[in-house]
C-alpha cells in the first residue's frame, strides 16, 4: 500500500480497515511534510482526526486491524486513542455511563476517570453509533471478535483490571467473552494471529476478582469456574473461587460436581471436589441439616466416579473420608459405591479392597445392605464378619420383654390383641436373630476353610522341597535333568 502510495502521485484510498496500518507505516518511515507536501502521515492523522463522526462498528474493525502489529501501534499511542473513542460509544448510554463512573472511581489514573467523566457527559450523537438494544450488555458480542491484549487494555482503561473490579456488568462481559474463547480454542476457529490460553490468564483473574456471592449463585459459580478453569489461573485467584464455591456446597447438585478432569489420571476431578467438601466442613455456621444435606450429595457422587477405570483407591477413599460420620444418617450409599468400585476393578488386591472398606460405618448400614455385603464375593471375609457382628449387636438377643400385665389377670379382648400383637413380634425378631448367627457361622466356617487351605497347601511345598533336597543329594549332577519341583506361578 506504501508503493502504492508513492506510484500513484501520493493517492491512496484510506479506510476504518486500512488507516491504522497506514498510520504505523507513516510513522515507521517518517513520511512527514517536511520531505513532502500531503504526505501519508498527514493524511492519515487527518482520517483519524474525523473518528468523533465514526460509527461503533467502525472503530471495532480499526481496532482489530492492530492486532497484528499491536506492539506497534500502541506505542505510537494509536490503540489508546481508539479505546477511548470507543469508551465514548459507551458512555453515551446512560447505564454503562453508571459504570465507567464507578468503575473509574477505583482506578489508580486520576487522568483516565476524568476523562471517562468527561465522554460519559456528552448527550448528542449521530444516530448511526446508537445500539440497537438498550440492553447493558448489547456491546457483549460485538467486542468478543477482539484478541486478548486489547480488551486488557480496555479493562484496564476503565479502572477495573485485575483486583480493581468491582463491576458485575464487566465480570459478565469478561465471562462471556472467555467462554466464547474456550469455544473457539476447541473449534480451531482460523485467525491471522492465534493465541494460546495462558494468554487469556490475566483476563481470568480480572474475571474471578470480580465475582461475589451476591452476584452468582453456587450453579453460577461452578460455571465460573468451568469457563475460567483452563486458562492458567494464578493460585490465589482458584482458591478464591473455590472458597465461594465451598461455603455454599450445600446448594449444589450432582451435574455441579461432575467437572472433567486436566490430567490422565480420571475423567473427573475429583482433588477438586475433596477441596470444596474441607473448605465447607471448616466453614463458619456450619449446621447439622447442611451438612446431612452435602453427605447424600457426596454419596451420590461417589456412585458416579465409581466406574471410573483410572480412579484411583486412595482418590475415592479421600472422597468418603473428607465428611466426618455426622454427616451421614446411613452408609448404605458408600457401600453402594464401593461395590461398583469393585467390580469394575477386579484386579484390586486384598489389601487394597480391605483398606477401601476401611471408610465403611457397619453401625450405620442396613440390615438389607449388611446381608448382601456378607454375600458379596468381592468383599473380604474379614470385613463381612465384622459388618454381621456389628448387626448382631444391634438386635436383643432376648427380643422383646412380654409384659406381666399382659399375662396376669382376666382376659380381655383388648389384651389377648397386645398379646397376639407381642408374640408376632418375638417370633419376627427370633427369626432374623436366628438368620444372623447363621450368616455369622457361615463366614466363620468360610475363613476357617481359607485357613486350612493355607496351611494344608504350605505343608506339601515343605514336602515336596525336602524330597527335592535328598533326590539331589542321592543323584549324581549329570543324571538329573530336571527340576522335581513344581511350577507354583
Amino acid at each position: 500500500m506504501v508503493s502504492r502510495f508513492c506510484y500513484n502521485h501520493g493517492k491512496i484510498k484510506i479506510t476504518v480497515s486500512n488507516v491504522a496500518l497506514l498510520h504505523c507505516c507513516a510513522v515507521f518511515l517518517g513520511m512527514t511534510e517536511n520531505l513532502s507536501p500531503g504526505n501519508l502521515l498527514k493524511q492519515t492523522e487527518t482520517f483519524l482526526d474525523g473518528m468523533i463522526h465514526w460509527s461503533w462498528h467502525d472503530i471495532i474493525v480499526s481496532l482489530k486491524s492492530c492486532e497484528s502489529f499491536f506492539t506497534y501501534s500502541y506505542t505510537s499511542g494509536l490503540v489508546e486513542k481508539l479505546i477511548f473513542s470507543l469508551l465514548e460509544k459507551l458512555a453515551q448510554n446512560s447505564d454503562i455511563a453508571t459504570l465507567i463512573a464507578s468503575s473509574s472511581s477505583s482506578s489508580s489514573s486520576p487522568e483516565t476517570a476524568s476523562r471517562f467523566r468527561f465522554s460519559s457527559s456528552a448527550k448528542t450523537t449521530p444516530e448511526s453509533t446508537k445500539p440497537g438494544s438498550l440492553s447493558k450488555q448489547w456491546w457483549f458480542d460485538d467486542l468478543i471478535i477482539l484478541p486478548p491484549m486489547i480488551i486488557e487494555k480496555i479493562i484496564a482503561n476503565m479502572g477495573a483490571c485485575g483486583t480493581d473490579n468491582n463491576s458485575f456488568i464487566l465480570t459478565k462481559f469478561l465471562l462471556h467473552y472467555l467462554k466464547n474463547a474456550v469455544l473457539r480454542c476447541k473449534g480451531g476457529a482460523k485467525s491471522s494471529v492465534s493465541y494460546s490460553r495462558a494468554d487469556y490468564a490475566g483476563l481470568a483473574g480480572t474475571a474471578v476478582h470480580g465475582v461475589s456471592r451476591n452476584s452468582f449463585s453456587c450453579r453460577g459459580l461452578f460455571s465460573v469456574l468451568r469457563i475460567v478453569s483452563g486458562f492458567g489461573l494464578s493460585t490465589d485467584c482458584r482458591a478464591k473461587l473455590e472458597r465461594l464455591i465451598g461455603g455454599m456446597l450445600d446448594q449444589a447438585t450432582l451435574d455441579d460436581l461432575l467437572i472433567s478432569g486436566h490430567d490422565d489420571r480420571g475423567v473427573f476431578d475429583v482433588n477438586l471436589v475433596i477441596r470444596l467438601v474441607r473448605i465447607f466442613v471448616n466453614s463458619d455456621f456450619l449446621s447439622s441439616q447442611k451438612l446431612k444435606k452435602v453427605g447424600r450429595l457426596i454419596d451420590k457422587y461417589l456412585c458416579e466416579i465409581s466406574p471410573d477405570q483410572n480412579l484411583e483407591t486412595s482418590k475415592l477413599l479421600g472422597v468418603a473420608e473428607s465428611l466426618p460420620d455426622s454427616a451421614r444418617d446411613c452408609f448404605d450409599g458408600v457401600y453402594r459405591a464401593i461395590d461398583i468400585y469393585l467390580e469394575s476393578h477386579p484386579t484390586l488386591s486384598f489389601e487394597e479392597r480391605s483398606r477401601l472398606c476401611s471408610c465403611l460405618n457397619f453401625g450405620k448400614m442396613s440390615l438389607e445392605a449388611c446381608k448382601d455385603l456378607a454375600k458379596n464375593p468381592r468383599i473380604p471375609p474379614n470385613i463381612a464378619v465384622q459388618a454381621l457382628k456389628s448387626q448382631h449387636s444391634k438386635i436383643p438377643q432376648s427380643g422383646y420383654p412380654v409384659s406381666v400385665k399382659d399375662v396376669e389377670g382376666p382376659s380381655t379382648s383388648s389384651s389377648s390383641g397386645h398379646m397376639v400383637l407381642h408374640s408376632d413380634n418375638v417370633e419376627r425378631l427370633s427369626q432374623e436373630t436366628q438368620e444372623m448367627k447363621m450368616n455369622i457361622q457361615r463366614m466363620q466356617w468360610r475363613v476357617m476353610e481359607l485357613e486350612n487351605a493355607c496351611r494344608e497347601m504350605n505343608g506339601r511345598v515343605s514336602k515336596v522341597v525336602r524330597q527335592d533336597v535328598n533326590v539331589t543329594s542321592r543323584t549324581p549332577p549329570y543324571n538329573y535333568s530336571r527340576s522335581p519341583f513344581p511350577r507354583l506361578c
